[in-house]
Protein backbone atom coordinates (compact mmCIF):
# COMPACT_ATOMS: atom_id res chain seq x y z
CA UNK A 1 0.00 0.00 0.00
CA UNK A 2 1.43 3.15 -1.47
CA UNK A 3 1.57 6.22 -3.09
CA UNK A 4 4.02 6.64 -5.88
CA UNK A 5 4.41 9.92 -8.02
CA UNK A 6 6.81 10.02 -11.01
CA UNK A 7 7.71 12.96 -13.05
CA UNK A 8 4.25 14.70 -12.55
CA UNK A 9 3.67 18.13 -13.97
CA UNK A 10 0.55 20.33 -14.48
CA UNK A 11 0.78 23.22 -16.24
CA UNK A 12 -2.51 26.37 -16.39
CA UNK A 13 -2.04 28.55 -19.73
CA UNK A 14 1.91 29.79 -19.17
CA UNK A 15 1.75 29.26 -15.30
CA UNK A 16 3.18 25.51 -14.70
CA UNK A 17 1.70 24.45 -11.51
CA UNK A 18 3.98 21.45 -10.59
CA UNK A 19 7.08 20.92 -12.74
CA UNK A 20 8.39 17.04 -12.45
CA UNK A 21 8.12 16.00 -8.92
CA UNK A 22 8.20 12.90 -7.71
CA UNK A 23 7.88 10.64 -4.40
CA UNK A 24 6.70 7.93 -2.91
CA UNK A 25 5.15 7.45 0.41
CA UNK A 26 4.60 3.72 1.84
CA UNK A 27 2.37 2.30 4.22
CA UNK A 28 2.29 3.75 8.15
CA UNK A 29 3.82 6.72 7.36
CA UNK A 30 2.20 10.03 7.69
CA UNK A 31 3.71 12.19 5.90
CA UNK A 32 3.29 16.03 5.78
CA UNK A 33 2.85 18.05 2.46
CA UNK A 34 3.80 21.79 2.78
CA UNK A 35 4.26 24.77 0.39
CA UNK A 36 2.92 28.27 0.73
CA UNK A 37 -0.02 29.37 -1.39
CA UNK A 38 0.25 28.83 -4.98
CA UNK A 39 3.20 26.19 -4.52
CA UNK A 40 1.28 23.45 -5.86
CA UNK A 41 0.12 21.35 -3.43
CA UNK A 42 -3.19 21.42 -3.83
CA UNK A 43 -2.62 20.82 -7.97
CA UNK A 44 -1.01 17.93 -6.65
CA UNK A 45 -3.20 16.39 -4.02
CA UNK A 46 -6.31 16.76 -6.96
CA UNK A 47 -3.69 14.90 -9.55
CA UNK A 48 -3.34 11.94 -7.11
CA UNK A 49 -7.02 11.68 -5.87
CA UNK A 50 -8.14 11.98 -9.78
CA UNK A 51 -9.93 14.99 -10.06
CA UNK A 52 -7.85 16.39 -12.45
CA UNK A 53 -4.86 14.84 -14.52
CA UNK A 54 -1.60 15.96 -14.87
CA UNK A 55 0.07 16.44 -18.20
CA UNK A 56 2.48 14.79 -18.03
CA UNK A 57 3.53 11.92 -15.28
CA UNK A 58 2.07 8.92 -13.43
CA UNK A 59 -0.01 8.51 -10.03
CA UNK A 60 0.41 4.80 -8.54
CA UNK A 61 -1.70 3.75 -5.69
CA UNK A 62 -1.14 0.62 -4.34
CA UNK A 63 0.09 -0.52 -7.76
CA UNK A 64 -3.11 0.89 -10.18
CA UNK A 65 -2.34 4.01 -11.90
CA UNK A 66 -4.72 6.36 -11.65
CA UNK A 67 -4.45 7.35 -15.27
CA UNK A 68 -5.31 3.97 -16.76
CA UNK A 69 -7.45 2.63 -14.11
CA UNK A 70 -9.44 5.38 -12.72
CA UNK A 71 -12.28 3.81 -10.47
CA UNK A 72 -9.99 1.23 -8.90
CA UNK A 73 -7.35 3.62 -7.97
CA UNK A 74 -10.00 6.47 -6.64
CA UNK A 75 -11.65 3.15 -4.28
CA UNK A 76 -8.65 2.72 -2.40
CA UNK A 77 -8.19 6.56 -1.68
CA UNK A 78 -10.04 8.30 1.48
CA UNK A 79 -10.40 11.91 0.41
CA UNK A 80 -11.22 14.95 3.29
CA UNK A 81 -10.30 18.02 0.65
CA UNK A 82 -10.10 21.39 3.02
CA UNK A 83 -13.91 22.54 2.29
CA UNK A 84 -14.81 19.13 3.86
CA UNK A 85 -18.59 19.44 1.64
CA UNK A 86 -21.25 18.10 4.13
CA UNK A 87 -25.34 17.68 4.08
CA UNK A 88 -25.94 19.99 6.66
CA UNK A 89 -29.51 18.61 6.88
CA UNK A 90 -28.75 14.91 7.39
CA UNK A 91 -27.98 13.02 10.52
CA UNK A 92 -24.32 12.04 10.98
CA UNK A 93 -25.46 8.41 10.19
CA UNK A 94 -27.53 9.41 7.72
CA UNK A 95 -25.00 10.93 5.71
CA UNK A 96 -22.34 7.92 6.55
CA UNK A 97 -24.79 5.74 4.98
CA UNK A 98 -24.67 7.48 2.13
CA UNK A 99 -21.40 7.94 1.83
CA UNK A 100 -21.05 3.91 2.49
CA UNK A 101 -23.45 3.06 0.19
CA UNK A 102 -21.72 5.02 -3.24
CA UNK A 103 -18.88 2.91 -2.24
CA UNK A 104 -21.00 -0.32 -1.77
CA UNK A 105 -19.80 -1.09 1.72
CA UNK A 106 -20.34 -4.32 2.43
CA UNK A 107 -22.07 -5.06 6.46
CA UNK A 108 -22.59 -0.91 6.02
CA UNK A 109 -24.75 -0.50 8.91
CA UNK A 110 -21.57 -2.50 11.10
CA UNK A 111 -18.77 -0.15 9.51
CA UNK A 112 -20.93 3.42 10.56
CA UNK A 113 -20.45 1.64 13.82
CA UNK A 114 -17.35 1.67 13.51
CA UNK A 115 -15.91 4.34 12.12
CA UNK A 116 -17.93 6.68 14.43
CA UNK A 117 -16.38 4.49 16.83
CA UNK A 118 -12.66 5.58 15.34
CA UNK A 119 -13.46 9.42 14.82
CA UNK A 120 -15.01 9.58 18.65
CA UNK A 121 -18.32 10.34 17.47
CA UNK A 122 -20.62 8.67 20.05
CA UNK A 123 -21.47 11.18 21.82
CA UNK A 124 -22.69 13.50 18.87
CA UNK A 125 -23.99 10.62 16.59
CA UNK A 126 -27.45 11.30 16.73
CA UNK A 127 -27.91 15.08 15.54
CA UNK A 128 -28.09 16.74 12.25
CA UNK A 129 -24.67 18.08 10.67
CA UNK A 130 -25.96 21.53 11.15
CA UNK A 131 -26.13 20.96 15.14
CA UNK A 132 -22.44 20.02 15.40
CA UNK A 133 -19.27 21.70 16.19
CA UNK A 134 -16.47 21.81 13.57
CA UNK A 135 -14.15 19.98 15.19
CA UNK A 136 -17.06 17.36 15.01
CA UNK A 137 -18.10 18.23 11.34
CA UNK A 138 -14.27 17.45 10.47
CA UNK A 139 -14.59 13.91 12.71
CA UNK A 140 -17.60 13.41 10.19
CA UNK A 141 -15.39 14.13 7.14
CA UNK A 142 -12.66 12.04 8.14
CA UNK A 143 -14.98 8.88 9.49
CA UNK A 144 -16.64 9.73 5.05
CA UNK A 145 -13.00 9.47 3.63
CA UNK A 146 -12.69 6.03 5.69
CA UNK A 147 -16.14 4.67 5.72
CA UNK A 148 -14.92 2.22 2.73
CA UNK A 149 -11.62 1.28 4.52
CA UNK A 150 -9.28 2.52 2.02
CA UNK A 151 -5.65 1.98 2.17
CA UNK A 152 -4.19 5.53 1.21
CA UNK A 153 -5.46 9.11 3.20
CA UNK A 154 -5.09 12.25 1.61
CA UNK A 155 -6.21 15.04 4.00
CA UNK A 156 -5.78 18.69 2.97
CA UNK A 157 -6.09 21.04 5.90
CA UNK A 158 -8.19 19.06 8.51
CA UNK A 159 -7.39 20.98 11.76
CA UNK A 160 -7.87 24.46 9.60
CA UNK A 161 -10.26 26.80 11.99
CA UNK A 162 -10.06 24.27 15.11
CA UNK A 163 -9.66 25.63 18.24
CA UNK A 164 -6.57 24.47 20.45
CA UNK A 165 -8.47 21.08 21.59
CA UNK A 166 -10.24 20.38 18.34
CA UNK A 167 -6.90 20.36 16.88
CA UNK A 168 -5.25 17.91 19.33
CA UNK A 169 -8.85 15.36 19.22
CA UNK A 170 -8.05 15.78 15.17
CA UNK A 171 -4.35 15.19 15.75
CA UNK A 172 -5.24 11.56 18.03
CA UNK A 173 -7.86 10.74 15.14
CA UNK A 174 -5.29 10.82 12.28
CA UNK A 175 -2.68 8.93 14.86
CA UNK A 176 -4.64 5.97 15.53
CA UNK A 177 -5.14 5.39 11.89
CA UNK A 178 -1.36 5.11 10.96
CA UNK A 179 -0.73 1.85 11.16
CA UNK A 180 -2.20 0.47 8.08
CA UNK A 181 -2.90 3.18 6.32
CA UNK A 182 -0.70 5.55 4.12
CA UNK A 183 -1.81 9.39 5.26
CA UNK A 184 -0.64 12.03 3.22
CA UNK A 185 -1.20 15.40 5.22
CA UNK A 186 -0.96 18.98 4.07
CA UNK A 187 -1.45 21.84 6.54
CA UNK A 188 -0.43 25.18 7.26
CA UNK A 189 0.09 24.52 10.75
CA UNK A 190 3.20 23.90 11.39
CA UNK A 191 2.98 22.49 14.76
CA UNK A 192 1.00 20.07 13.91
CA UNK A 193 3.01 18.43 11.36
CA UNK A 194 6.09 18.16 13.56
CA UNK A 195 3.59 16.61 16.04
CA UNK A 196 1.94 14.01 13.66
CA UNK A 197 4.62 13.53 11.22
CA UNK A 198 7.66 11.75 10.95
CA UNK A 199 8.70 12.59 7.44
CA UNK A 200 7.80 16.08 5.47
CA UNK A 201 7.63 16.76 1.74
CA UNK A 202 8.27 20.93 0.98
CA UNK A 203 7.16 21.98 -2.59
CA UNK A 204 7.94 25.59 -3.57
CA UNK A 205 6.52 26.97 -6.94
CA UNK A 206 5.94 23.83 -8.12
CA UNK A 207 9.11 22.13 -7.62
CA UNK A 208 10.36 19.28 -4.43
CA UNK A 209 12.61 21.43 -2.63
CA UNK A 210 12.95 19.04 0.16
CA UNK A 211 11.87 15.40 0.95
CA UNK A 212 13.45 13.97 4.34
CA UNK A 213 12.68 12.51 7.90
CA UNK A 214 11.93 15.82 10.26
CA UNK A 215 15.01 15.32 12.55
CA UNK A 216 17.22 14.94 9.37
CA UNK A 217 16.04 18.76 7.87
CA UNK A 218 16.01 19.60 11.56
CA UNK A 219 19.52 18.92 11.83
CA UNK A 220 20.42 20.47 8.59
CA UNK A 221 21.97 23.80 7.81
CA UNK A 222 26.00 23.19 5.97
CA UNK A 223 26.40 20.29 8.68
CA UNK A 224 26.53 22.61 11.38
CA UNK A 225 24.23 22.35 14.55
CA UNK A 226 23.45 24.81 17.52
CA UNK A 227 24.76 24.66 21.29
CA UNK A 228 22.72 26.96 23.66
CA UNK A 229 24.66 27.87 27.14
CA UNK A 230 24.09 29.96 29.66
CA UNK A 231 26.27 30.92 32.64
CA UNK A 232 26.00 32.73 35.70
CA UNK A 233 29.57 34.39 35.09
CA UNK A 234 30.79 36.93 32.32
CA UNK A 235 33.37 34.66 30.46
CA UNK A 236 35.88 35.56 27.82
CA UNK A 237 34.88 34.40 24.27
CA UNK A 238 38.09 33.20 23.16
CA UNK A 239 37.35 30.47 26.01
CA UNK A 240 34.32 29.14 23.56
CA UNK A 241 35.60 30.23 20.69
CA UNK A 242 39.00 28.24 21.42
CA UNK A 243 37.29 24.66 21.46
CA UNK A 244 37.67 22.02 19.55
CA UNK A 245 35.09 21.82 16.43
CA UNK A 246 33.48 25.56 17.26
CA UNK A 247 33.20 27.63 14.10
CA UNK A 248 31.95 30.66 16.34
CA UNK A 249 30.35 31.45 19.62
CA UNK A 250 28.16 34.18 20.08
CA UNK A 251 26.53 36.01 22.86
CA UNK A 252 22.85 36.61 22.45
CA UNK A 253 21.68 37.59 26.31
CA UNK A 254 22.59 37.75 29.65
CA UNK A 255 25.25 34.92 29.86
CA UNK A 256 23.61 33.12 26.99
CA UNK A 257 25.89 31.83 24.13
CA UNK A 258 24.93 30.31 21.00
CA UNK A 259 27.83 28.26 19.67
CA UNK A 260 28.36 26.83 16.25
CA UNK A 261 29.24 23.39 15.79
CA UNK A 262 29.66 20.19 13.69
CA UNK A 263 29.51 17.97 17.01
CA UNK A 264 27.15 19.26 19.19
CA UNK A 265 27.28 16.24 21.81
CA UNK A 266 31.05 16.48 21.57
CA UNK A 267 30.98 20.52 22.22
CA UNK A 268 28.66 19.81 25.38
CA UNK A 269 31.26 17.55 26.95
CA UNK A 270 33.90 19.95 26.13
CA UNK A 271 31.99 22.74 27.89
CA UNK A 272 31.22 20.94 30.86
CA UNK A 273 34.99 20.48 30.79
CA UNK A 274 35.62 24.19 30.44
CA UNK A 275 33.68 24.84 33.12
CA UNK A 276 35.18 22.41 35.73
CA UNK A 277 38.94 23.97 34.69
CA UNK A 278 37.14 27.30 34.88
CA UNK A 279 34.99 27.42 37.94
CA UNK A 280 32.10 28.43 35.73
CA UNK A 281 28.65 27.62 36.70
CA UNK A 282 26.45 26.47 33.72
CA UNK A 283 22.79 27.42 34.54
CA UNK A 284 21.35 25.59 30.83
CA UNK A 285 23.24 23.83 28.19
CA UNK A 286 21.45 21.84 25.24
CA UNK A 287 21.68 21.62 21.63
CA UNK A 288 19.43 23.61 19.46
CA UNK A 289 17.53 22.23 16.21
CA UNK A 290 15.98 24.23 13.32
CA UNK A 291 12.89 24.85 14.02
CA UNK A 292 10.19 23.67 11.22
CA UNK A 293 9.34 27.34 10.95
CA UNK A 294 12.66 28.41 9.63
CA UNK A 295 13.63 25.28 7.55
CA UNK A 296 10.32 26.18 5.24
CA UNK A 297 11.11 29.94 5.47
CA UNK A 298 14.86 29.12 4.57
CA UNK A 299 13.43 26.48 1.69
CA UNK A 300 10.38 28.83 0.06
CA UNK A 301 11.45 32.40 0.60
Amino acid sequence: MSIEISNLTKTYGQQKAIDNISFKINTGEIVGFLGPNGAGKSTTLKIITGFIEADNGTVVIDDVDVNLHPLKAKSKIGYLPEANPLYPDMYIREYLEFIGSIHKVKDLKKRIEEVISITGLQTESNKKISQISKGYKQRVGIAASIIHDPEVLILDEPTSGLDPNQIIEIREVIKRMRENKTILFSSHILQEVEAMCTRVIIINKGKIVADDQLGNLENAGNGMENVIVEFTEEIDPDLLNNLKGVEEAKIFGNGKWRIKTKNADETRKLILQLSLQHNLNIVSLQSEKNSLEKIFKDLTS
